[in-house]
């Protein structure tokens, strides 16, 4: 009983002791506490505690996160392939079908700006693009000048160079040339240069018809601002020109007059860059000047006092000093004081593109190609200018340009334009007709179709001086007639006989007919008639009325002015 007693006492001492220690058992505030720390570290501490917890519920949720975008993307992948797989295969182009319409203008120029637009005329650019600058060079750009009858684009100098095709019309050139100025008459078909740099004026001669030009810009050697920059030697308030920039007094004592006969000279002509040149309209200094036959005005420069000589002259020799000076026509050295004779330079001769015999002529067509051979100008531009003719249905066989990128502008027709990328699909199949302007790179196959309802006709430019050497891939002439064989005919999975039957069907090179213009039995007939188209026929189909509209499809958007 006793043992029995002191066994419970035992436990009860045990029970209370145990319960003292829970009790009096510190908590976390106060092993901190008892640690020393003080209220900022516990504060810092909970802190850290706070964010380590906020830290791994946001890593959870990115987690769950990125599961269920992956889900979502599992699913759509699904879904999509669910949806090839349920649609029907595209039919591949048949051998003997047609590739696709394609982009239908992928290489039309389409870009177009107004930069000159007054009562006398106007010209317009086209922006090139690709062209030389798949080349390793800068983009060829067309421009088109037109010019009302006895008006006068004035003296100006480019940061490009130009090929000039006079498409209707006469003119005449003035250039400075070798130090002088020589003019050189223009006619329809004449092919003419003019350097970067080169100061130039162009005058339309006609009476009664406008002057139509088509022009390459060439802007290998331009500034970079726009497609190019003119700097207009002549001028005043509209265009300014490059000599207004220098102060009064500069240009006073330069040009040896007043600052009051200056002040006239540099602010009397605001009727922009292309001006009426004859006593009709509101006249100018240009205009009298341009009036006067060569003769006259060279003996006007002639009769300009030398500068040594005293200025106080009649006004209108004042004027002439200042074109004799602008044009460049110094004293030769060796001359007598007051020697103010001025020569006659001789500018380059100009190429009319139909007076020599076409590059290739059958009863379907022509075609003339100019190269640095034919016209050695081209040669310092590096550009090839080429005139195709093709009769009502005919076209020019698919071929390539291994040389030179092409640029087309359609003078008159309507016809087909088809260009084929690289992995033989379709790139371009879409109509063109006059003023449309379309481009063929490098390499690309492509060829032109004229319309069943007339002839087609395209003059262009190639960014290669050099003789092209098109190579084509149909017609008696082709890279297939040259390399039948076995190979080839293995390459196109058919017999040789087959190959051959093929190949040989076509008896016409280059420019082919359709069979529209070889009817079977009236082929002789066919070709007579059209054979009878000849080059002078071509000039009839160029100059149409005396004031034709200039272009009508340079695309919609014009702007003013230079970029």
């Amino acid at each position: 009983m006793a043992v029995r007693m002191k066994c419970v006492v035992l436990l009860a001492l045990v029970l209370c002791y145990t319960m003292q220690v829970v009790v009096t058992q510190p908590t976390g505030n106060n092993k901190i506490r008892e640690r020393g720390l003080s209220p900022e570290e516990e504060e810092r501490r909970a802190k850290e505690e706070d964010w380590r917890r906020r830290e791994e519920t946001s890593e959870d949720e990115r987690r769950h996160r990125r599961r269920r975008e992956e889900e979502e993307e599992e699913e759509e992948e699904e879904e999509e392939e669910e949806r090839e797989r349920r649609k029907p295969p595209t039919p591949k182009p048949e051998p003997y079908g047609p590739g696709g319409r394609g982009e239908e203008e992928m290489f039309m120029l389409k870009e177009s700006k107004k930069v000159i637009s007054t009562e006398a005329g106007e010209m317009k650019v086209v922006r090139g693009y690709g062209g030389r600058l798949l080349d390793n060079n800068a983009p060829l750009h067309i421009g088109f000048i037109t010019m009302e009858p006895r008006s006068l684009f004035i003296p100006q100098y480019l940061d490009s160079s130009l090929i000039l095709f006079v498409r209707r019309g006469e003119a005449k050139i003035g250039m400075i040339y070798d130090d002088e100025l020589g003019e050189r008459k223009l006619k329809m078909g004449d092919v003419y240069r003019i350097p970067a740099g080169s100061t130039f004026y162009i005058v339309n001669t006609g009476e009664t018809q406008r002057l139509h030009i088509i022009c390459s810009i060439d802007p290998s050697q331009g500034l970079g601002f726009g497609t190019f920059q003119s700097f207009f030697v002549g001028g005043g308030a509209n265009p300014v020109s490059v000599l207004a920039g220098f102060d009064a007094e500069t240009l006073s004592t330069a040009f040896n007059v007043s600052i009051g006969e200056l002040k006239d000279f540099m602010t009397g002509q605001d009727a922009g860059p292309i001006i009426y040149a004859d006593a009709t309209h509101t006249p100018s200094i240009w205009a009298s000047f341009m009036k006067l036959k060569g003769e006259e005005r060279l003996e006007d420069l002639k009769m300009a006092p030398g500068p040594d000589e005293a200025i106080k002259k009649e006004p209108k020799r004042s004027w002439f000093n200042m074109i004799y000076s602008l044009l460049g026509t110094e004293n030769k050295k060796g001359e007598g004081k007051g020697d103010t004779r001025t020569r006659t330079g001789s500018t380059p001769d100009s190429y009319n593109i139909f007076d020599n015999n076409p590059s290739f002529k059958n009863s379907y067509g022509w075609s003339i190609a100019v190269d640095k051979d034919e016209y050695h100008p081209l040669k310092k531009s590096d550009i090839g200018i080429y005139l195709v003719n093709l009769t009502a249905g005919s076209m020019m066989a698919p071929h390539i340009n291994p040389m030179a990128t092409e640029y087309g502008i359609v003078l008159s027709g309507v016809g087909t334009i088809q260009v084929v990328f690289p992995n033989g699909t379709s790139a371009m199949n879409t109509k063109v007709k006059e003023g449309d302007v379309f481009w063929i790179p490098r390499y690309f196959p492509f060829c032109q179709i004229a319309s069943r309802s007339g002839s087609f006709v395209f003059f262009g430019f190639t960014t290669s001086a050099h003789r092209t050497r098109p190579q084509f891939l149909v017609g008696a002439t082709s890279i297939l007639k040259t390399m039948q064989g076995p190979e080839l005919a293995t390459a196109f999975g058919l017999t040789e006989d087959r190959f051959y039957e093929i190949v040989d069907a076509q008896r016409e090179a280059i420019i082919l007919p359709s069979p529209s213009a070889a009817v079977p039995g009236e082929e002789g007939q066919q070709s007579k008639e059209n054979g009878s188209e000849s080059i002078e026929q071509a000039n009839n189909i160029l100059q149409v009325e005396k004031v034709p509209k200039f272009i009508r499809s340079l695309g919609t958007e014009m702007i003013m002015g230079f970029e």
